[in-house]
């Protein structure tokens, strides 16, 4: 407790233990006249799976990277766990992996990337990276320069589940999958969760994802215009892109 009046005092930080990923107050952009971000504060509990939705330029895949410790605020801070994520301490990135929208994967076999990459992830687990790939269909000795785009993005998105990591961030993790593998893939999602994970997946093709959503939040304009739990009742489902316009109708 001492610590946590320490931390409030020095870099005026209050700690919340019940909130694993707290975005406090955040300024950012990628140009010193723009800013994406401003002044902006969202949290995301422990477990489940998120839908982090909302126009294009409202800054989704920029506060993904911003948990990751990819990029670091202009003012305001990015706590997983307590932890600053611009500090880049390496126990904290070791508990996060992110899928982002556009990668390139090197020209070598699966596996020897994979080898080359558990040191980096402690909980890291090949028998789940095999669970992944058969449910994609995918054989364990690819060649990763060999596949096509949506190959490659499968081939990723088995590795990012495999790493095991408490956090999952999917930046538009179903473009470039045919109608098939986009409902494989909320398999393999399935496949990989446990009690402790957190999926924060960020999209526009909402009816690729929202039978995995356990949690929807829509932002604008440096504003959460939303931040719902969803619940199963025996009614019809929450059809989210209905939700989606209407709260953006109503409240942006």
């Amino acid at each position: 407790m001492a610590r946590n009046h320490l931390l409030h005092y020095f870099c005026g930080v209050t700690l919340n233990y019940y909130t694993m990923i707290s975005i406090q107050n955040v300024s950012f952009g990628y140009t010193p006249s723009a800013s994406v971000l401003k002044d902006f504060s969202l949290d995301f509990q422990q477990g489940g799976v998120y839908g982090l939705l909302g126009k294009n330029g409202t800054g989704k895949s920029t506060l993904l990277y911003l948990i990751t410790g990819l990029l670091r605020p202009w003012q305001g801070a990015v706590l997983v766990d307590g932890v600053d994520t611009a500090l880049r301490r390496p126990a904290t990135l070791s508990d996060i992996f992110i899928v982002p929208e556009e990668y390139d994967l090197p020209d070598i076999a699966l596996m020897k990337y994979v080898r080359a990459l558990k040191p980096f992830y402690p909980r890291f687990s090949e028998t789940l990276l095999e669970q992944c790939l058969r449910e994609f269909e995918m054989p364990m000795d690819v060649s990763l320069g060999s596949l096509s785009m949506g190959q490659k993005k499968k081939a990723y998105i088995c590795i990012a589940m495999a790493a095991n990591t408490r956090y999952l961030l999917l930046d538009e993790p179903t473009n470039g999958l045919d109608i098939l593998s986009k409902s494989l893939f909320r398999k393999v999602v399935v496949t990989g969760m446990t009690e402790d994970k957190t999926v924060i997946v960020s999209t526009h093709q909402v009816h690729d994802v929202e039978h995995l959503l356990d949690h929807v939040v829509i932002i604008d304009s440096n504003r959460v215009l939303l931040d719902q739990k969803l619940v199963e009742t025996d009614e019809a489902p929450i059809d989210i892109e209905k939700l989606f316009i209407q709260t953006l109708t109503t409240k942006a």
